[in-house]
């Protein structure tokens, strides 16, 4: 009689514990990549509209701020103009990985950290967005994170590839498809932050 009362007391529990798991999510973590002051128009390699992609960045930053998720920020190793943006810029406890390749994990204690903090999904936005941003979202899929991108928290530039110049808002969508298409998940900024 005892042995079925606990087996009973036991499948009673079972929905608490699957409604438990449902609400405990994934660890995740914030990733800015290269949202750095040579991108801007005073810098040496100035992109479409990077300050509105940096605002909202700033918008994701403070989310993970105000809810103590962890924020990592990745810079591209140049000689000057290297600062990160103010907008997003680094405070206290907020750990700065320095690359020299567009893959934010190549050669940088990136995957390790992530590992170390038991992270599952990455929700990552910065510059730009064919490159480095496409290079991280790529490599975060390949290791098995789950994958967010932030589109209009992202900018790139006009490329010209044999004299055919191709816009950034182009280029930028093209991206943004092949990141869905593939790699993770594509949200606006308003999106994200809607979630529960």
């Amino acid at each position: 009689m005892k042995k079925i009362k606990l087996t009973l007391l036991f499948l009673a529990l079972i929905p608490l514990l699957v409604q438990a798991q449902e609400k405990t999510p994934e660890k995740r973590a914030l990733i800015i990549v290269d949202i750095q002051q040579f991108y801007f128009p005073d810098g040496f390699y100035p992109l479409v509209n990077p300050e509105q992609a940096s605002l909202q960045a700033a918008k994701v930053l403070k989310y993970f701020r105000d809810n103590g998720e962890l924020v990592i920020h990745v810079k591209h190793a140049t000689k000057k103009d290297s600062l990160i943006n103010k907008n997003v810029a680094p405070i206290e406890g907020e750990k700065v990985f320095t690359k020299h390749y567009a893959n934010s994990f190549r050669e940088t204690g990136l995957l390790d950290y992530l590992r170390e903090n038991q992270i599952k999904q990455v929700v990552i936005c910065g510059m730009q967005t064919h490159m480095c941003v496409e290079a991280a979202a790529r490599a975060a899929a390949d290791y098995g994170f789950d994958v967010i991108v932030i589109g209009d928290a992202c900018a790139t530039r006009n490329v010209v590839y044999k004299g055919d110049t191709v816009k950034a808002a182009d280029v930028h969508a093209s991206t943004l498809g092949s990141i869905e298409g593939y790699y993770g998940k594509v949200m606006t900024t308003e999106e994200f932050l809607k979630q529960k």
